[in-house]
């Protein structure tokens, strides 16, 4: 990895120099120069905000849908993709928003700011980018990464990348609790509220702790996570010009058009299939009518601006939810207690669900319900309960499809399909993939060809998509 210095992508291009230092200073300094110091601290934050949203709802995410059943590559680039060819160059534009456009700016922020809103927003930035990209990738370089004296940093283990990201995220809460809120325009997402970063570091905390199986510090960090939908971190695209819509919409906008999706020409994804009655598969019942989210999750792969659902051009990403935070209590409180403890969470997603909340305007009015679960809605015969295991697995087998549903846009569906495939198989959905259930499936995601290519301490070849990472042997 070469060193590259301080810049914004996406938003902002920063532009610096290093001035002579000899006894000609003053003579030899350009006065058109600008230097990293003249940078006011606040500009270093959009364009890291930014950074980060390409690494969590951009290219790979899109590839991470593929991978579990939510989308199909229907021609060209994707169709090659999702049959599993997969080239390290996919990699390449997340890494550089990773290592440039995250960490860089954010390491500007917290070496050198006097603002602790602004410092603490930047750890929890940070946090959220590397915990991400652990999951992604499994190892890489964090620990020596960022230090202008070491141009091929080390790659460290998956475990304690996720290590490090708690670690960032739990000194980004500290930092945040001492310091003023609010009133900070450059924080496109959260306007410098602090309370909601706090939160949604918890959030992040609690997901990244599942990714490891520990499920009673995801317990600890998801009870003080974000509290209501109101706190969610979502991506708002701010227009519909070239660029500024829903990063979705805008791949189908361009060259992409009719290549990606999840419905064409009677071929549906899994996830659709989950939805729709015309599938065995579906997970409608008395309890349940998902009409309304089939509709706003199906994708027009052959126009970005024909989308009137999740991926229409003005339409948010999620990125760290309230949903999220408490399907991850619902389970990991079922799994360390009983389907009593968990069940409560899972009808807090429900009612929010009832009340429209996952949906737009445009599809608020089509049918859906979302009645509250009871205890025996799970017993042998009942919901999720048709080889009469016990209740609790039961629930859990809903936790985890609500997950899957409920993710969609995320890279949580990958990450579960991963956590769960081997020893928790009882819980999995059977996701339903190219090479159909008996595998093999992709485990994570190439290393960026530029990272190859240039740091000696990278792998001579990357691993490829099928080897597993440390957390999910």
């Amino acid at each position: 990895m070469k060193k590259i210095f301080t810049k914004s992508i996406l938003a902002l291009l920063i532009i610096f120099s290093f001035s002579c230092e000899d006894i000609n200073e003053d003579i030899n300094a350009n006065p058109n120069d600008i230097l990293i110091t003249d940078v006011e601290d606040k500009l270093f934050l959009t364009g890291a905000q930014l950074a980060n949203v390409q690494l969590q709802v951009g290219h790979l995410n899109r590839i991470s849908g593929m991978y579990s059943g939510q989308l199909i590559g229907f021609s060209s680039l994707y169709a090659n993709i999702y049959g599993y060819s997969l080239s390290t160059v996919e990699s390449n534009s997340e890494w550089f928003a990773l290592y440039v456009g995250v960490l860089n700016n954010m390491r500007q922020l917290q070496e050198n700011s006097t603002n602790t809103l602004l410092v603490g927003i930047a750890e929890i930035i940070e946090g959220h980018a590397f915990g991400t990209a652990a999951s992604l990738w499994g190892g890489i370089p964090y620990s020596e990464a960022g230090n202008p004296e070491i141009e091929d940093p080390t790659f460290d283990s998956q475990t304690s990348v996720y290590n490090s990201a708690i670690q960032k995220l739990t000194s980004g809460i500290s930092t945040l609790q001492s310091a003023p809120s609010g009133g900070l325009s450059q924080d496109i997402m959260y306007g410098g509220d602090k309370d909601k970063w706090i939160e949604a570091a918890y959030t992040l905390i609690a997901r990244f702790n599942l990714h490891k199986k520990d499920y009673t510090a995801a317990v600890s960090a998801a009870s003080s996570g974000i509290s209501s939908a109101s706190g969610d971190m979502r991506f708002s695209p701010p227009g519909i010009q070239a660029g500024d819509s829903n990063l979705f919409a805008t791949i189908l906008n361009g060259s992409r058009a009719g290549d990606l999706g999840n419905s064409s020409a009677g071929e549906e994804s899994y996830l659709l299939q989950l939805l729709s009655n015309e599938y065995s598969t579906n997970r409608n019942h008395s309890k349940t009518d998902e009409t309304a989210r089939y509709g706003y999750y199906k994708i027009n792969s052959t126009s970005g601006s024909a989308n009137t659902g999740i991926i229409a051009e003005d339409e948010p990403h999620n990125m760290v939810t309230y949903f999220e935070n408490q399907l991850i209590l619902a389970e990991a409180k079922a799994r360390q207690g009983s389907l009593a403890n968990g069940l409560p969470h899972l009808n807090n997603v429900r009612a929010w669900l009832n009340s429209g909340g996952n949906l737009n305007s445009n599809h608020s009015s089509n049918p859906y319900k979302y009645e509250a679960f009871v205890s025996s809605d799970f017993n042998s015969g009942g919901i999720e309960n048709a080889d009469g295991v016990d209740a609790n697995t039961a629930f859990l087998r809903e936790v985890i499809e609500e997950r899957y549903v409920s993710g969609f846009g995320m890279h949580m569906p990958f990450n579960d399909a991963r956590r769960l495939r081997k020893s928790d198989s009882a819980y999995s959905v059977p996701f339903v993939l190219v090479l159909g259930p008996a595998g093999p499936y992709p485990e994570r995601m190439p290393y960026a060809a530029t990272e190859l290519n240039s740091n000696s301490n990278a792998p001579a070849e990357d691993p490829g998509i099928f080897t597993k990472t440390e957390v999910n042997q």
